[in-house]
């Protein structure tokens, strides 16, 4: 029972933590302006791939991020203070936004091949990759999964091996129901609800970015200045 209780709080903290990076209304707004022209069948269709791209994206940045980062000689310290400045970056467009989301060069070239009236698939790219499944998610997963390895966290390995399975499984549900109920989503809410909710990821990407930065500062302070 304790193993349970254990597993649904790091899930439930996994899922709070992601979700600001994940920000399925980003990956909303560009279905809206890039699946236009798609049928409703079709526009489905992609959203159930995206969806699975998205999970496949985060089950094997977690699982393979770390042989990566040893493979290219990248510490913690500097994944944190890489990913820190990508989070923030990421967090300032969001509070501050310069353009319009459907102005994202992978967007743009989907909305010339709809202006053409050619098939298009937006399934990969932009919705999963960088809509939902970008740079700032990445370098957080890859750094979750460098840091909470078993023996470094109070959590027994099956947690930790069961876990991040169940965070991405359940952020792909949430990425899923959000797009596939996209239009009624922005009816309720409205432009000025998705921008206002937006800002404030926004400014909790910023938050996170800024720690990601001071625990890599530290890091490296702890191992060098000694």
């Amino acid at each position: 029972m304790d193993q349970v209780i254990e597993l649904f709080t790091v899930v439930g903290l996994g899922v709070a933590l992601m979700l600001p990076l994940a920000n399925p209304l980003t990956s909303v707004t560009l279905l809206l302006s890039l699946g236009r022209t798609l049928s409703i069948q079709e526009r489905n269709r992609q959203i159930t791939q995206a969806t699975i791209y998205v999970v496949a994206i985060m089950l094997i940045t977690y699982f393979a991020g770390h042989w990566v980062m040893q493979s290219f000689g990248i510490s913690i310290p500097g994944l944190r203070i890489a990913g820190g400045l990508i989070v923030a970056f990421i967090g300032f467009t969001m509070l501050f936004p310069t353009h319009a989301v459907d102005e994202i060069p992978e967007a743009e070239a989907n909305a010339e091949a709809a202006a053409r009236r050619k098939p298009i698939n937006i399934a990969f790219v932009p919705l999963a990759l960088p809509g939902t499944a970008g740079p700032g998610t990445i370098a957080f997963i890859i750094s979750a999964a460098a840091s909470t390895r078993p023996g470094t966290v109070p959590y027994s390995t099956l947690t930790l091996m069961l876990a991040p399975v169940i965070v991405f499984i359940v952020l792909g549900a949430i990425f899923w129901v959000c797009l596939r109920y996209a239009g009624r989503i922005v009816k309720l809410i409205g432009e000025g609800g998705v921008e206002a909710i937006a800002r404030v990821m926004g400014f909790l990407l910023v938050c996170m970015g800024v720690q990601f930065l001071i625990n890599g500062i530290l890091e490296i302070v702890t191992q060098y200045g000694a």
